[in-house]
């Protein structure tokens, strides 16, 4: 039949039959991808009044290989054929190319995070929004590898599934905040500034984590010595590469600003954030913390707020196609097995978060208020723990089942999220200790 339709004279023809037919494919796979996503997310967005993500990420579900767009309709095909899947190889359930648009996303979206950071302000609030990040992390990191040892799905602590639970337990979405908090007009009350400052950090050390967590996956036995091996050149090549970032970061916006063609400055900015992904890839890390690198470096620069009005129209083509590859990868009926093992995780996320950072925030100058509205800000998981969860994936750390979970933890806590953190800032009060008066308090009154 393909040689009828496509080629109907030629070795030539015959041999890109195939190709072109292929191609077609995959033009309308990404088209229903993003009709679908946007359409979802315009629903929850408009309606529901959550964030558009979730329904970017329902929308994978729903069209995906193990629901809809597993299915033939009339004469027509399934969407994405998975008659040769098991569960095992998940991944080949999404074409290699489409699945790659997806990485290229999370490297935009991570490029765009380091653009959106502003550097003096969380320098400023570094100090408390460090001792918070540290509980959102150690806190959330040792309720997820307990909970998985503890529940029988991984041999010991040491465990690559078990620290690879830990590790997305302690993600946190800047973005998904800083939205609720733009909404309230509570950016830059200090509890606003502190949630975005521990939650930059936060996705650092996650970050982090995770590249330890690549690193020891490909060992036999991981000990102590290799974990602060890893864990040490993972840190020092972050450093490094920031530092020279920013360093050279007003000679590149300056060879940047030299190119007078239409679009230069984007197409520059998001080739450099390549290669920083691409480096940081070589190096062992994960790509999105070279990504993230590059766009923190620029985020200083003249350039920073143009390339970040010019990515907004990538940002909005490719960044949903992350989230809907991320939801039809998620094989519901293998959940089933797994639904108590992530009911149980995702309470430990809410409370491993609420307390981690709540109680250092109210050690770091915050009442009970501030460190509720603290806690609460850095709840969601969001695109940082799917981004963690593919990666995982694509690294035989986990299989689908864990993927599953790891979508189940990500969408609860990042419904939870606004519902929880709009009343709390509608309450109105301060969430700052008043300052402390020395001397004789009746001195100080009269």
């Amino acid at each position: 039949m393909i040689q009828e339709l496509w080629a109907p004279a030629g070795t030539l023809h015959l041999a890109a039959a195939p190709i072109t037919k292929h191609i077609a494919e995959l033009i309308l796979q990404i088209a229903v991808i993003l009709l679908a996503a946007k359409i979802s997310g315009e629903i929850c967005d408009r309606y529901l009044r959550v964030p558009s993500v979730l329904g970017e990420l329902g929308a994978g579900l729903l069209i995906g290989p193990f629901a809809l767009g597993g299915i033939q309709i009339g004469g027509f095909g399934p969407l994405f054929d998975v008659a040769h899947l098991n569960s095992t190889n998940i991944l080949e359930a999404i074409p290699s190319e489409i699945y790659f648009l997806a990485q290229l996303a999370s490297v935009v979206l991570l490029f765009g995070a380091g653009l959106e950071t502003d550097l003096k302000q969380f320098m400023r609030y570094a100090g408390p929004a460090t001792v918070i990040a540290l509980g959102g992390v150690v806190f959330p990191f040792v309720f997820g590898v307990v909970a998985t040892v503890s529940l029988g799905y991984a041999p010991d602590f040491t465990s690559p599934v078990a620290l690879f639970i830990g590790a997305l337990m302690t993600a946190t979405s800047v973005g998904i905040t800083a939205r609720v908090l733009a909404d309230l007009h509570q950016l830059s009350s200090p509890e606003g500034v502190t949630i975005i400052g521990a939650a930059v950090i936060d996705d650092i050390l996650g970050i982090l984590i995770l590249t330890i967590v690549i690193g020891v996956s490909g060992t036999e036995e991981p000990s102590l010595g290799k974990l602060g091996l890893i864990a040490g050149k993972a840190l020092g090549f972050w450093v490094l590469l920031t530092g020279i970032l920013l360093l050279l970061s007003k000679k590149i916006f300056r060879v940047i600003d030299w190119f007078r063609i239409p679009g230069a400055p984007i197409v520059l900015a998001l080739s450099l954030a390549l290669i920083g992904a691409g480096l940081a890839e070589m190096a062992g890390l994960a790509m999105i913390i070279g990504a993230y690198s590059v766009g923190l470096a620029l985020s200083e620069t003249n350039l920073g707020r143009t390339i970040e009005e010019s990515l907004e129209g990538v940002h909005s083509f490719v960044v949903p196609i992350f989230f809907a590859v991320m939801g039809m990868m998620v094989n519901l009926p293998s959940m089933t097995e797994a639904l108590l093992f992530g009911s149980v995780l995702t309470v430990l996320a809410i409370i491993s978060k609420v307390f981690g950072c709540g109680l250092p925030a109210m050690a770091t100058g915050f009442n009970s208020l501030g460190g509720l509205r603290i806690g609460l800000g850095m709840l969601p998981r969001g695109e940082v723990a799917l981004i963690i969860a593919g990666v995982g994936l694509a690294a035989n750390v986990i299989d689908g089942e864990m993927f599953g979970v790891a979508v189940m933890i990500t969408i609860v806590t990042t419904i939870l999220a606004p519902i929880l953190l709009v009343p709390a800032f509608k309450i109105d009060k301060p969430g700052r200790k008043p300052p402390q008066v020395k001397g004789n308090p009746n001195e100080a009154l009269s």
